[in-house]
């Protein structure tokens, strides 16, 4: 399970860079400004429930805990990714 976060939390800038490169051909500033805030959130959301799981709360209540930091901020409620178990 840690194996798959960390994983998630290293593909995540990877895929902020093409998101600002696609987004810098097509979107404003203002717009932009709000992608990269809205990514930063998403990645303390992942990380947060990184560091929940590391703590031992267990999968569930990790889980819980990241719906609800992402909940109007991405597609889904797992803040634009989610991974197999």
């Amino acid at each position: 399970m840690k194996k798959h976060l960390l994983a998630s939390l290293v593909a995540a800038p990877l895929l902020l860079a093409a998101a600002l490169a696609h987004a810098q051909n097509a979107h404003s500033d203002k717009e932009i400004k709000a992608d990269i805030e809205r990514h930063r959130a998403m990645a303390a959301a992942h990380e947060a429930a990184a560091k929940c799981l590391e703590s031992g709360k267990g999968h569930d209540t990790c889980q819980k805990e990241l719906q609800a930091a992402c909940k109007n901020l991405a597609i889904g409620k797992y803040c634009g990714m989610r991974h197999a178990h």
